[in-house]
């Protein structure tokens, strides 16, 4: 199994010292979610999207995944945290078995993080949704303590 974890990637930490992301709601970059087969191999070392193993198109979801809607950041306590709408692909069939979110708007598209499904997640002509944490302190999937 080439998914092994979820990651949020060294890269991004660094990249939010730089001031590259931008997760303010209406005003903020463009985050996309793209979905991945088995054979995709990440860490947190992934620097960037790449469209190798990415599942096929199908449905309503297409190469390079789907925009995602940011919930503005905010915080509780000392942990800042942001998180996104929950996203749908309709009328799709797709094996997924992880996902990446990444920052469309800057240049060369810098990954956030990885998401590992823990296996096999599927949808038959069917609708594929990814389901986001509440978004807390505790479980916010873009949290920083």
């Amino acid at each position: 199994m080439a998914f092994s974890g979820n990651y949020m990637c060294t890269s991004f930490k660094v990249e939010l010292m730089k001031g590259v992301h931008n997760f303010t709601t209406s005003t903020g970059n463009t985050f996309k979610l793209a979905l991945y087969n088995n054979s995709a191999s990440f860490t947190a070392a992934t620097t960037a999207y790449t469209s190798s193993n990415e599942v096929s198109a199908s449905g309503s979801y297409s190469a390079g995944g789907g925009a995602l809607t940011n919930v503005t950041p905010t915080s509780t306590g000392t942990t800042a945290f942001t998180d996104f709408a929950d996203l749908s692909f309709t009328s799709a069939t797709i094996t997924a078995y992880g996902a990446m979110i990444y920052n469309d708007s800057a240049a060369g598209d810098p990954s956030v993080c990885i998401l590992d499904f823990g296996g096999a997640k599927t949808s038959t002509s069917g609708t594929f949704t990814i389901i986001f944490p509440t978004a807390d302190a505790t479980s916010a999937i873009i949290r920083i303590a």
